[in-house]
């Protein structure tokens, strides 16, 4: 019978791998700050962070993680037969399935992640930029776009949460003024 790899381990798997291809979360984190400060000024960049963290628990992710960084490593060391070799070690422009991976971890985070992640791909934002240049040493078709899924799944958990706090204030502020006036009405 076949071992089933505990979710600590690939957890684990996941973010070691990140490290080790030289992303950081807090990388992540700044590309989601960017995204949405905008539309929040007094965003504080810890909030950008646990939604990072948050994104970084569910499996998909962290298998998508697992499987793109494992072919850029194959690639670099021309592992991969041909033509698939030479169509991901030059990130051919045609290829899409790196975009596919990663787009397919996308979808949980809704129709704001999903324009987010095409916006960042376009874009090559922080991180992202960085990994897309291909200068010939190690290949990252893959894991740009998987920063990319992760940093828009992020930015969309955090844009709404931010609603939900806000609605929550709201509501605590309209309970707390219907408290008053019934007060008032008693006094």
């Amino acid at each position: 019978m076949l071992k089933v790899v505990h979710s600590k381990v690939v957890r684990e798997a996941a973010l070691n791998r990140l490290k080790e291809r030289g992303v950081t979360i807090d990388q992540i984190a700044d590309i989601v700050y960017d995204l949405q400060v905008s539309y929040k000024p007094d965003l504080k960049k810890e909030l950008c962070l646990e939604s990072v963290e948050a994104v970084l628990e569910k499996r998909e992710i962290q298998h998508a993680i697992l499987v793109g960084i494992e072919l850029d490593i194959l690639a670099e060391k021309k592992m991969l037969s041909e033509p698939l070799q030479s169509i991901v070690e030059t990130d051919e422009g045609l290829f899409g399935c790196d975009e596919t991976l990663a787009l397919g971890s996308v979808f949980g985070y809704g129709s704001i992640a999903v324009t987010t992640f095409g916006y960042l791909d376009k874009e090559k934002k922080g991180i992202i930029k960085q990994l897309n240049k291909h200068d010939g040493k190690e290949v990252h078709t893959f894991l740009d776009d998987i920063v990319a899924s992760i940093a828009a799944s992020a930015a969309s958990r955090l844009a709404h949460k931010l609603r939900d706090d806000e609605e929550a204030e709201q509501d605590q502020e309209h309970a707390g003024n219907r408290f008053s006036a019934h007060e008032e009405e008693a006094g």
